[in-house]
C-alpha cells in the first residue's frame, strides 16, 4: 500500500475523507452501564462525562427528564470546557459566564448580560442525537437531520435480556483494531493452545474462551473444541461474498474427506464483524475511532437461546478490563503478560488463555499506533482484509463525489439491515453450503425472541 493510501484510510478526524465516511454511520458513544450508580457513584450526582469520538471532544450528559445530551465539549461563549459544567437537571450550565444549555443544544440563559437581551435566542450549541440500543448509546456525528434509520441486526433485534454489551480501549488506530477481526487465518496461531480443555469446563459466558467451546457438530462421534481444529487445520480455505452490509465470510478447513470445518462470519462495514462464540451465543464487535491513535471496541453478545446473565458476564471482563475508561490491565507497559514459558508449554503466544482478547490486543498495539502498511506483505489469506481496504478506498471516493456511502449508511438498503448468520461446525464435506445454512435456520426458529423477525440470509 502507497504511504498517502495509508494516510487517506486512517485518519478520522472532522474534515478529512475516511472521516467524513465515518460520520454517516451511527458511532458507539459510551455503555449505557457507564451512567449507572451502582457501577460509578459518581453519576448519581452528576450524570456527565467527557467522551471523544472520532477525534471531537464532547459532554454526554442525561437530564432530569431522562433526555441524553451529547454536545460540543468547548462553550460557544468563550470555549471554556463544559466537562466541568454544572449539572442542573433540566441543562448544564458552564461556571465561567453560567450559560446554560439543555439537551438540545438550545442555549436558556446567558444571565450575565442585560436584562431583555436576547443574545441567547442567537446562541446555540452543536448537539448531536443519541439513541439507547442494546446497552450502548449511539451517536450521529454527521450532518444534521441525515441520519440512517438505525438497522435491525440482532444484537439490536434481541430483548435486552438476551444481549449483554462491554467495550474496551486499546492504543491503536481503527483499522488495524478491526482487521484483526475478519482475519480467518490468525486463529489458527495467535489463539492457538496446545492443550485442549474438558468442554463440560467452559460455559457460555466464559471471558474471552471463544475457541475453548466446542464447535456444532461431530467426528467420529465426538465433538472437538475450536482449539483442536485450529491447531490441527491451519491452512483454511478463505471465501467471501458481497451482501447488502459488507462481506460474508466462509473459512473451510477440510478435516478427511468426508468431513469439513465450516466458519461463516460476517463483516459490516465500515468497522463490525459478527462472528459465533458458541452454538447459541453470536458476539457483533464495533472497532470505534476515539481519535487516531486509539480505538473502543463495543462487542455485543447476543443468546438465541436463555437470558444472558449480565452481572455474570460483566464480572468476568472487569477481571481484565477496568472501568470507568475500560483500559485493559495488560499492554505495553507490562508486554501484554507475556510468559516465555507459557509461550513453550501451554500457549502459542505465551499471553494468557483466560482472556483471549490481549492476544487480540498485543497483535494491533504491537504494530505501533498507526500502522505503516507501506511495510507490509500479504498473502492470499489476506483476500478479506484487501478487499475491506477496497471498498473503503470506493466509499470514500464515492462521498468525496457526492455519492452515497454503503451499508448501513444507505437508506434504500435499510430493509436488509438484518440477521446476519453464523455458524461454526463440523458438516458434510460435500453439504457444508446446504448443512450451514439449516444449521442457520434451526437456531434462529428456536430464538424464543425470533417470532415474526424476517432475515435476508
Amino acid at each position: 500500500m502507497k504511504a498517502e493510501q495509508n494516510e487517506l484510510l486512517t485518519r478520522i478526524g472532522p474534515g478529512t475523507p475516511c472521516g467524513t465516511v465515518l460520520r454517516r454511520y451511527w458511532q458507539p458513544v459510551a455503555l449505557r452501564e457507564e451512567f449507572d450508580p451502582a457501577h460509578d457513584p459518581r453519576m448519581a450526582e452528576r450524570p456527565l462525562k467527557a467522551v471523544r469520538l472520532l477525534g471531537q471532544d464532547m459532554i454526554l450528559f442525561k437530564d432530569g427528564q431522562g433526555r441524553w445530551g451529547l454536545l460540543d465539549r468547548d462553550c460557544p461563549h468563550r470555549n471554556a470546557d463544559l466537562a466541568y459544567a454544572r449539572h442542573e437537571g433540566d441543562g448544564v450550565r458552564c461556571p465561567f459566564h453560567g450559560w446554560k444549555f439543555d439537551a438540545t443544544g438550545r442555549c436558556l440563559e446567558t444571565p450575565a448580560e442585560p436584562l431583555g437581551s436576547t443574545l441567547c435566542q442567537r446562541v446555540r450549541q452543536r448537539s448531536y442525537p443519541v439513541i439507547e440500543q442494546s446497552g450502548v448509546l449511539f451517536a450521529w456525528l454527521g450532518e444534521e437531520g441525515q441520519q440512517p434509520p438505525f438497522p435491525h441486526f440482532d444484537c439490536f433485534a434481541a430483548p435486552d435480556t438476551h444481549v449483554f454489551a462491554f467495550k474496551g480501549l486499546w492504543h491503536c488506530n481503527w483499522l488495524q483494531a478491526f482487521e484483526v477481526g475478519i482475519d480467518p487465518a490468525h486463529t489458527s496461531f495467535l489463539h492457538r493452545f496446545l492443550h485442549d480443555a474438558p468442554l463440560e469446563a467452559i460455559g457460555d459466558n466464559a471471558a474471552g474462551k471463544q475457541f475453548r467451546s466446542a464447535s456444532l457438530g461431530e467426528a467420529d462421534g465426538e465433538r472437538w473444541p475450536m482449539t483442536r481444529i485450529m491447531r490441527e487445520f491451519h491452512r483454511p480455505d478463505i471465501r467471501f461474498e458481497p451482501r447488502p452490509w459488507g462481506f460474508q465470510i466462509t473459512t473451510l478447513r477440510p478435516m478427511t474427506d468426508e468431513l469439513t470445518h465450516v466458519r461463516v462470519t460476517n463483516e459490516i462495514f465500515p468497522h463490525t464483524f459478527v462472528i459465533p462464540l458458541s452454538e447459541t451465543l453470536t458476539i457483533t464487535q464495533m472497532h470505534v475511532p476515539v481519535d487516531d491513535t486509539h480505538t473502543y471496541w463495543y462487542a455485543f453478545f447476543t443468546s438465541f437461546d436463555k437470558p444472558v446473565d449480565k452481572a455474570a458476564m460483566r464480572a468476568q471482563r472487569v477481571q481484565f478490563i477496568e472501568p470507568p475508561l475500560y483500559l485493559p490491565k495488560a499492554g505495553r507497559h507490562n508486554q501484554w503478560g507475556f510468559n516465555p514459558t507459557e509461550q513453550r508449554e501451554q500457549t502459542y503466544l505465551g499471553m494468557g488463555e483466560e482472556d483471549i482478547n490481549v492476544h487480540d490486543q498485543w497483535a494491533v498495539e504491537s504494530m505501533g499506533p498507526i500502522q505503516d502498511r507501506t511495510r507490509e506483505h500479504l498473502g492470499t489469506t489476506d483476500k478479506v482484509i484487501m478487499a475491506h481496504r477496497r471498498l473503503l478506498l470506493q466509499a470514500i471516493e464515492t462521498v468525496q463525489n457526492g455519492g452515497q456511502a454503503p451499508g448501513m449508511a444507505d437508506p434504500a438498503l435499510h430493509a436488509q439491515m438484518q440477521g446476519p448468520d453464523t455458524v461454526d461446525g463440523i458438516a458434510p464435506a460435500g453439504e457444508w453450503a446446504e448443512w450451514w445454512q439449516q444449521q442457520a435456520r434451526a437456531k434462529r426458529e428456536r430464538a424464543p425472541w425470533q417470532a415474526g423477525i424476517q432475515t435476508a440470509a
